[in-house]
């Protein structure tokens, strides 16, 4: 079966190429792990450098990554950043994986 055709069985609406970008953005095991800890609420980039074992600036590329796919968003506070899930981010990524129909 080619991915076009899985694409109109129920991979969603975006092409199989944004839907690859997107799973290959957190296939990458920092960018997971920061997804994972921000499904518990707003994260503190400070409480991610604590979590996640990476250099900060490897973290910093890491999170611009991740908001690039806009798939987190950050909101400065002081020296700080709290970064959180945008909405629709894991509606998203369930999206692209194969049968993951339409976004949340």
């Amino acid at each position: 079966m080619t991915l076009e055709v899985r694409e109109r069985r129920g991979g969603g609406s975006r092409p199989p190429s944004d839907r690859a970008v997107l799973l290959s953005v957190v296939a990458e095991p920092s960018r997971l792990a920061v997804l994972d800890a921000l499904t518990e609420g707003t994260t503190c980039v400070c409480t991610l450098q604590e979590r996640i074992p990476v250099a900060a600036n490897l973290l910093s590329y890491h999170l611009r990554v991740l908001r690039e796919a806009g798939l987190i968003s950050g909101t400065r506070r002081g020296k700080w950043v709290d970064y959180s899930l945008t909405e629709g981010a894991l509606g998203r990524l369930h999206a692209a994986l194969p049968g993951g129909g339409a976004p949340r």
